[in-house]
């Protein structure tokens, strides 16, 4: 195939997912365990109260980056956040609302440029959507109590889950364990 035939064919395909895009593909890894139906959206019996501000009071208590990657579904570039190295023993807790959503024994090097973790604390601390905002479906991860994007969660990880949490370091704080 010529480089113009190429072209011509990655723009067609691109037209084509705008005009019917895939909302499901069962087995092929967007959805956990292939099943668009295993995400997580609890909301009722919380054992928190939500957490719901106006966009101005989070620009307020968040910095831009955070505020970027967390309240507008951004991503932080891969590599960037001190996070990746943090070996310490502690709880990685929501930047905005102080969550607790993953213990340092969970977190492993996934060579992906962000920090990985293979479980949660509790899953009724995250929950999950699917987010169709790429060509391809992934399922999204968000904080529970006050909605913060955080990442997204795959089925590729290690035993005992098999699951990657994949998260911006920025969405993050690190508790340290006395």
């Amino acid at each position: 195939m010529n480089r113009r035939a190429f072209l011509k064919s990655g723009i067609m395909l691109g037209i084509y997912a705008s005009i019917f895009p895939v909302s499901s593909v069962s087995g092929c890894g967007n959805f956990i365990n292939g099943n668009e139906n295993s995400a997580v959206n609890i909301t009722d019996d919380l054992p928190f109260k939500k957490i719901i501000k106006t966009n101005a009071e989070w620009k307020r208590i968040l910095t831009k980056e955070q505020y970027r990657i967390t309240r507008q579904k951004g991503t932080e570039p891969a590599y960037s956040s001190p996070l990746n190295d943090e070996k310490r023993k502690g709880v990685f807790v929501c930047v905005c609302c102080d969550l607790p959503l993953f213990k340092s024994e969970a977190k492993f090097d996934s060579e992906t440029g962000w920090a990985s973790f293979f479980d949660v604390i509790a899953k009724i601390n995250v929950k999950e959507e699917i987010d169709n905002s790429l060509p391809e479906t992934r399922t999204e991860v968000l904080c529970n109590r006050c909605d913060a994007h955080l990442g997204h969660v795959f089925d590729d990880g290690p035993k005992p889950t098999g699951l990657r949490y994949c998260i911006n370091g920025v969405a993050l704080k690190f508790n340290k364990s006395k």
